[in-house]
């Protein structure tokens, strides 16, 4: 059992509940209780104790759009088609099984660093993924980038193989969806197909939708409909699918998500980095979409750190619709929570009893806390918005493990694992050299 007392605890409930001084307690890898005050019942021998006094203690986040990184830095001001096909495709090819494992651990660690004890990945190589994501502990769902034969990505038999071998290993923590590459690289065959896989296999959908003008067109050119209406037609759409991007989404795109059920991924970083737009996430939240974030991949967006991802969110909202209020803090903290939790099916992102002990504590002797009012819950819900960044993140809890203690990897030199990444880098260049 783990008993984590005294913190201001977040809870993310349906009423947003803040306890000043709380407890949150941990049997197994469940929630068993969540309140104000100390905790004062009886606990069994060898309990730990976090006093978590000067900390926040809330759920996890939830990394909704993930791509292991590989070259993050390499190339910053190039279009996406032009990054796809220059960079990403020729280093995805080029994997094996090491340089997946390497890459895919340190990612997954950065993560936990930053707080994120989720992540929602699409990339290639799954069983190597699986292994890392078991090793470090996070939780993982893992996706396939499924695309047709001749440009030498995945196939539904990869993806199929992959469930078989690695959903439900770790315990749980790593699944697997039938993730689609996007549709400019697919057929509506390969589409319908992949949509009865998924429902065969009783599992989820990732798939990247309207992501710029190009893939928009090109896609209307091709099958005489845009991406979204293509997905829907195709059967993709539905309750367990995320749809990552979705920047160019049209008013009757928005109604298909909203009625199938379809979540959506918000990359707001990355979308601006690649050039490919603003998306109307107020727009898709007005209509009853749930809306998660993601950082997509470090490539992309530089970055793993979802409190920077969730400051972007707010901001190029506010600034492109001249609206100070779009997506307020406590929204975006929600989107990176709760939400991405609820897209993945999964019965964490709030604290509240019977969840799954997915858990962080973030320190507040910070400058970027300070100052901050005692008891405000809306002054709190701004700095974590806003002000914070992944460097306050003293905890992180993953299915009630504690793999992040002090800022630092508690299973895990991360010197060690950057070496590692560094390596596999450089011999990934050579080879696509």
């Amino acid at each position: 059992m783990l008993v984590i007392d005294n913190g201001t605890v977040l809870t993310v409930n349906d009423a947003d509940d803040v306890y000043f001084g709380g407890h949150v307690v941990v049997d197994g890898n469940r929630i068993v209780a969540v309140g104000e005050g100390p905790y004062r019942g009886s606990v069994p021998p060898g309990t730990e104790r976090l006093d978590a006094a000067g900390m926040v203690v809330m759920p996890g986040m939830v990394d909704l759009h993930y791509h292991t990184a590989v070259g993050k830095g390499l190339h910053d001001h190039v279009a996406l088609l032009e990054s796809l096909e220059n960079f990403w495709y020729p280093s995805i090819r080029a994997l094996d099984a090491k340089l997946a494992f390497d890459f895919a651990i340190h990612g997954y660690a950065e993560s936990l660093l930053c707080g994120v004890t989720t992540v929602n990945d699409m990339y290639r190589r799954l069983p190597d993924l699986a292994r890392a994501a078991a090793a470090v502990g996070i939780r993982v769902v893992l996706s396939n980038d499924i695309a047709l034969p001749e440009h030498r990505l995945d196939s539904l038999a990869d993806a199929q193989q992959a469930y078989r071998s690695c959903h439900g290993s770790a315990n749980g923590r790593v699944e697997v969806f039938v993730g689609i590459e996007w549709l400019p690289l697919t057929s509506p065959e390969l589409l319908r197909d992949a949509a009865q896989l998924a429902q065969n296999l009783d599992t989820g959908v990732h798939v990247h939708l309207n992501e710029s003008l190009d893939e928009v067109e090109t896609v209307r050119r091709r099958f005489g409909m845009r991406p979204t209406e293509l997905a829907h037609e195709s059967g993709l759409l539905g309750r367990r699918t995320v749809a990552a991007h979705c920047v160019w989404l049209t008013d009757h795109e928005i109604d298909l998500m909203r009625s199938t059920g379809t979540n959506i991924s918000y990359n707001p970083v990355s979308n601006a980095k690649l050039g490919n737009g603003i998306a109307r996430a107020p727009a898709m939240l007005a209509a009853g979409v749930n809306v998660g974030l993601g950082h997509d991949a470090a490539e992309s967006s530089n970055t793993h750190d979802l409190f920077e991802i969730m400051k972007f969110a707010s901001l190029v909202q506010r600034a492109s619709n001249q609206d100070s209020g779009a997506l307020p803090a406590e929204q975006v903290v929600r989107m990176a929570t709760r939400n991405g939790s609820d897209a993945l099916g999964h019965d964490a992102g709030r604290l509240s009893q019977g969840q799954r002990a997915d858990v962080i504590l973030l320190r507040t002797n910070r400058a970027m806390f300070t100052p901050l009012l005692d008891g405000d819950k809306r002054h709190l819900y701004s700095h974590l918005a806003f002000a914070a960044n992944a460097s306050v993140v003293d905890t992180t809890i993953v299915d009630g493990q504690i793999l992040v203690r002090n800022g630092e990897l508690v299973h895990f030199d991360y010197a060690e694992l950057r070496r590692r990444a560094n390596d596999a880098l450089t011999t990934l260049l050579k080879r696509i050299a």
